[in-house]
């Protein structure tokens, strides 16, 4: 324990860290592959939903928005497979009602950490709409447009460079914040307070493997977002797998 704060020691860890955690974390997927895949059918299900009908109102701009606000309010959709990361490393073969049904996740302290995730990403709305008004006069009302502004003109370059500096910033800052702090707050004697705190310092403690493990994730998330979701299927619960092994290595 920290002697000054009272909160858990932080473990260093190299930079080929992050590969490790994939590869146990796939492990871990391949012990109880039926109900893992199911949880994440329903997160591709949901979040294609969710997409497709912003997009048929012709929201072209909150679908790029959404898709890039899906990396800051993962981790607490991923509680489920952190609890079956949990009951695997105990030798357990976790059920489906295992991870929907998370008892741990059902406090406040979740409830605050949450809540902070959320004011999150609608500040990242916000500032998306803020740069999107400054880069043009002109309303997109489908992607097709969006894509055309933003691909073929300087303009819409710039809004680009500008939207992924604000949004990365952000969403690292989020990043920070939750990538410990979720699956310790499975540990019901964990507070929301010493949970972000310990995320935090583990962040600053191993900077560039914790640097590293963000790109991966942000990747593996874009790139499923590219495939309709489908890939989330597999992704999402392999991700949420792998966090819990980076939690255990990370947390004394």
């Amino acid at each position: 324990m920290d002697a000054t704060l009272g909160l858990p020691a932080i473990r260093p860890v190299t930079i080929a860290a992050p590969f490790r955690w994939l590869a146990e974390g796939w492990l871990d997927l391949m012990k109880a592959p039926g109900p893992l895949l199911l949880y994440g059918l329903g997160v591709a299900v949901g979040s294609f939903a969710l997409s497709y009908g912003i997009y048929a109102t012709n929201g072209a701009f909150w679908v790029m928005v959404l898709t890039i606000g899906f990396v800051m309010i993962a981790p607490i959709l991923a509680m489920g497979p952190y609890e079956a990361g949990r009951l695997i490393e105990q030798g357990q073969r976790p059920e489906l009602g295992h991870i929907l049904f998370v008892r741990s996740a059902f406090r406040q302290d979740v409830a605050y950490l949450s809540l902070l995730l959320v004011m999150l990403y609608f500040l990242w709305g916000r500032v998306a709409q803020i740069v999107y008004g400054l880069s043009t006069y002109q309303i997109h009302r489908d992607v097709e447009a969006l894509a055309a502004f933003a691909l073929g003109t300087e303009e819409g370059r710039t809004m680009l460079m500008a939207g992924t500096f604000t949004g990365g910033l952000l969403a690292f800052v989020a990043y920070a914040l939750v990538v410990v702090s979720a699956p310790m707050l499975l540990n019901s004697s964990s507070n929301v307070f010493a949970a972000v705190a310990t995320s935090v310092r583990a962040v600053n403690a191993n900077f560039l493997p914790l640097v590293l493990w963000a790109v991966i994730i942000t990747l593996l998330l874009v790139m499923s977002a590219a495939t309709g979701f489908l890939a989330l299927v597999v992704v999402f619960p392999w991700l949420g797998l792998a966090s819990w092994r980076a939690y255990r290595d990370l947390v004394a």
